[in-house]
């Protein structure tokens, strides 16, 4: 892996983390159920997202 190419896996993985973060905080505060379930599986993509890019290192 080049060092470009790693700067972008990095560079993902902050975006995939404070996403992740992002959702968790907004589910819990939410007291709609249904946004806050759709907002806890947006939580769990980025989870999926975060480990798909951590393999990649």
């Amino acid at each position: 892996m080049t060092s470009k190419e790693l700067l972008y896996v990095e560079d993902a993985l902050g975006h995939e983390k404070f996403m992740k973060s992002c959702s968790a905080k907004t589910s819990a505060s939410l007291s709609d159920i249904t946004l806050s379930s759709y907002i806890g599986e947006l939580e769990k993509k980025h989870t999926e997202l975060f480990d798909k890019f951590l393999k990649l290192l």
